[in-house]
This record gives C-alpha cells, structure tokens and sequence, in this order.
C-alpha cells in the first residue's frame, strides 16, 4: 500500500542541482519549478507546504530581485507556506531581507543535503503544529456557544458575531422562525458578558395574557389590584445586574411598548399602584419570529422601540437551509435521548435518515427534537425508522457519490477559468493550477471544446 508523501517545492533552475535535491530529499515528492511564472503555477497545482528558494533566478541569476519577487508572490498566494531562501555563502543582508520579506528560514548554499534536509523537516513540523493549532481553535471557537450544533457556515457566522458582541452593552435584536434557537442565542450572550454571574431572566410575551403581563415585568405593590397581598418584584427587577430575554417582542400589547420604551430610555421602572422610580441595570436581548417592520406598518409596533431593540440585529438560519444539519442533530439527540432513557444502543436506520433529510421541519430544531424523543420511547427495535420517526420514507433515488460532486465541481471550474481566459487554455490551465495536457483531457471528458 503506497503511502501519501508531502509535496517539497524547489525552485532552483540547475538540472544538475535539481537532480542532486531529487536524490537528497527522496523522503517527499519533490516538485520542480524554474522561475516566477512555473513556481506560481505549482503552488495552485500542488499546494505545497514547504519551499525552497534559490533568490538567484532567470532572467537575471546573478541578481536576487527576480528571487525575492517570487518570494513575495508565494506569500501572496499562501502565506502559510514556508520558504526557505538559498542564499549565497556571505550573503548575509540578502538572508535577512528574505526572512523580513515572510520566508520562514534562510540556509547557505553549496549546502549539506543533512542540514538542510532538517531545516526542512522543522519547517514541515511547525506547519504541522500552526494547522493543529487552527483546528483546535476552531474546535474551542465552535463551543462557546452552548447547545449550538452545526456545521452551517451561516450559523457559525453567527455564533461569532455572538461570540464578539457578548462582552459588550449593545441590545440584540434575535430574529427567526420558531425553534431556530433564539433562546440559546440569547444564553449565550449572557454566558460570554461580565453579567454572568447575575440572572438571566426570560419571559414569552406571547405565552401571558395582557391583562397580566404588565405586571408580569414591572412588577406590584401591595393592594395594587384585588389579590395583590404583598409586593411582587416583576421580571425586569429581577434580572437586575444581569440580562432580560424578552421572547416574541413582536406581540407586544401596544399599551406596554410605551412604557417598555421609557424604560430603555430611562433605565428606571415603577410597579403598579407605586410612586417610586427603581432605577435597574439590565442588559435587553430580544427575539421574535414575526417581521418587525410589516408590523410598523400596519401600526402594531412602534418604530421607536424598533430602533432602541435593534442596536445589533441577527437572522437565525431555518433548519430547511441548514446543509446537513438536521442529520447532525438528529445523531446528537439520539445519543442524549437514548442515554436518559437507557437505550444508548439505538441508532439511526438509513432510510430515517434520508427521510430526515427530505422533511423540511416547518418546526425547525424543536420539531425535530420532538420527533426523536418520540421516537427513542417508542422504537420497537435497536433501530429508528422512518415510521417510528412519523415521517414517510424517502423514495429510492439514485446516490449521489463524492466523485459525482467532484467531478461536477471539477466541471464547472473548467467552465469558469475558460470564460474568464476567453478560451485561452494557456491562461486556463494557469488559472487552475495545472498542466495544458491535464486541462486538453478535462475539456474532452466532459464534452467541452476550446474554441
């Protein structure tokens, strides 16, 4: 079984240097290049980790401009590769600007093939070392939202934008269909303030009548209405210090919008049947699912609390439009569900799951939940169907394999860089980092024609 080799490029325009390097560095595949134009085009065709440069290149090998114009090029290209400048034996000033200019180490020639071969092996290393780095801070980025599971390039803009606007005062504004995760939005930005440690007090203004809610969040005095026996704090008082959620701002009575604007304004509260302003310190975050300013229009909301909500404004990604999501989840709930319900060996059959794939969950993440809690209590077997799940079963349909979508990916690329090279393959195949004789095939496999 052959073993995949990292690609080492040499830019180094003597044959017979290239042959000794070939023999020295057998441990990688070692990719030539002569000058600026071929190395730019084996960095797009082989993306290399690692280069060698020698600053004394054609069309004027006696002089190091032609050397450090390519080494400025690679980095513009990929300014995570290391380059290594091959320097002359006393070319000290030379060695220095090269390592100022971005390459990652210098070595002087004639040189020892063992020195520099380990010159080489450290600068493949730290590459190794900067990626894993990336991956883990990724990883560590990806779970400072609690509860958020995805892989949707929306949703985890998102969560950054979370991520940066928790530190500070702004209000948020949290639009989206029900069940897209508003809430846990929300947690989050508490989660990540300097208010943590205080409440994080949540209220639906659609789930209390009318008549009730008022007091709901600013509270009573004693004797303030017939059953009032004692004075209340409301939810506004409560999070004091910390953060107030209000959920479905958008079916917010009329009435309350007003005094919820004073309060913004002004930072201060009165109960009901009380004479004295409470100031209160409280972070708002809000989060509806109705169109805000539909309901301007028609005279339900007023503009001004619109402007004071929304300093920052958020759209929650549907579930429908989240690529590979709802498969994601549904595993995830499976195992949480299977573990608290001590059925961890339940899994997910194939046609559930192409099933799951095509429900466009008008629900979002809180119907699918649903589904899998029903369908952890009520699986006959270790495995979970499609009708455990309630939903029809996907009719057959051809696969589709990953050399279907490369080759369709690898199609259009084609497509692209021979438009944009007005069928010039020279320029095309430069384009896309390969050879003209690779680009001839592309063109006849799938059925393309240079004009």
């Amino acid at each position: 079984m052959s073993v995949s080799r990292p690609t080492l490029l040499m830019v180094e325009d003597d044959r017979g240097l290239q042959k000794q390097m070939r023999w020295s560095f057998d441990a990688y595949d070692v990719v030539f290049a002569e000058d600026h134009d071929s190395a730019m085009a084996a960095i797009r065709r082989h993306e290399p980790t690692v280069m060698t440069l020698d600053l004394g290149l054609p069309p004027h090998p006696d002089s190091t401009d032609e050397g450090f114009r390519v080494l400025t090029s690679a980095l513009a290209l990929n300014s995570g590769l290391k380059i290594i400048a091959l320097t002359g034996q006393h070319d000290r000033s030379n060695a220095i600007r090269a390592v100022g200019l971005g390459a990652y180490d210098f070595f002087a020639k004639p040189f020892e093939p063992d020195i520099l071969g380990l010159v080489i092996e450290r600068a493949f290393r730290m590459a190794e070392l900067e990626a894993e780095n990336r991956r883990l801070q990724l990883v560590a980025n990806d779970d400072r939202v609690a509860g958020l599971i995805t892989r949707d390039p929306a949703m985890l803009k998102i969560a950054r934008q979370i991520e940066r606007l928790a530190p500070t005062q702004a209000s948020v504004l949290l639009l989206g269909e029900s069940g897209t995760g508003k809430e846990i939005m929300a947690r989050a930005l508490h989660q990540g303030s300097n208010r943590k440690a205080k409440r994080f007090v949540a209220i639906n203004c659609a789930a209390i009548p009318d008549a009730l809610l008022e007091s709901e969040l600013f509270g009573y005095e004693k004797g303030a209405f017939t059953g009032a026996v004692r004075t209340t704090p409301g939810k506004v008082e409560l999070a004091d210090g910390g953060t107030l959620f209000l959920d479905e701002i958008g079916d917010l009575p009329m009435g309350l919008q007003a005094k919820l604007l004073r309060f913004l304004q002004e930072r201060v509260i009165e109960r009901i049947g009380g004479r004295q302003e409470i100031p209160v310190d409280v972070r708002v975050v809000c989060a509806t699912h109705r169109n805000l300013q539909d309901r301007i229009q028609s005279g339900d909301f007023r503009e001004d609390l619109f402007y004071r909500l929304s300093e920052m404004v958020l759209q929650l990604t549907p579930l429908r439009q989240r690529i590979g999501d709802a498969e994601l989840l549904a595993h995830a709930f499976v195992h949480r569900f299977g573990q608290a319900n001590g059925r961890s060996r339940l899994k997910l059959r194939e046609d559930a799951l192409q099933a799951i794939a095509r429900h466009p969950w008008p629900g979002n993440v809180r119907e699918l939940e649903n589904a899998i809690k029903r369908a952890v209590i009520m699986a006959d077997e270790d495995d979970i169907t499609a009708e455990d799940l309630g939903l029809n079963p996907a009719a057959d349909e051809p696969v589709l394999t990953l050399r279907d979508i490369r080759d369709q990916a690898e199609r259009d690329a084609v497509i692209r860089a021979m438009a944009r090279s007005d069928d010039n393959v020279a320029r095309a195949a430069e384009l896309l980092g390969i050879s003209r004789p690779t680009l001839y095939d592309l063109l006849t496999r799938y059925g393309l024609r240079a004009s």
